[in-house]
């Protein structure tokens, strides 16, 4: 279900932070990038918040309204490389859980 592009993309991001961190075995990567998730969960939460006024007038009057979806892709992009390191095949899981998911609403 990925793109050809996308795919190539993740490939050569997830590389190069293998290359980066070299240190680290594959454990601590896994902790590293759902640290990370968890980061880019949290920035995501606080544009939502921004995107509907619920936040402080400092805060919205810095704003950047463009930014949400920005941080939607951070979410995805981090979530397919935590993916990747985890050796899930995304686009199985995608399809698996687009069955079940359908199978509870179907009518």
């Amino acid at each position: 279900m990925q793109s050809d592009e996308f795919k190539k993309f993740t490939d050569r991001i997830d590389k190069g932070l293998k290359k980066q961190f070299n240190h680290l075995d594959d454990e601590k990567r896994a902790l590293a990038r759902t640290v990370k998730l968890v980061e880019e969960v949290g920035e995501l939460c606080e544009e939502i918040l921004l995107h509907n006024n619920l936040q402080r007038r400092k805060k919205l009057d810095k704003r950047d309204k463009g930014n949400i979806s920005g941080e939607f892709t951070d979410v995805l992009i981090t979530t397919l490389l935590l993916a990747k390191l985890m050796k899930v095949d995304i686009d199985k899981a995608l399809l698996v859980k687009m069955k079940e998911i359908d199978k509870r609403h179907e009518s």
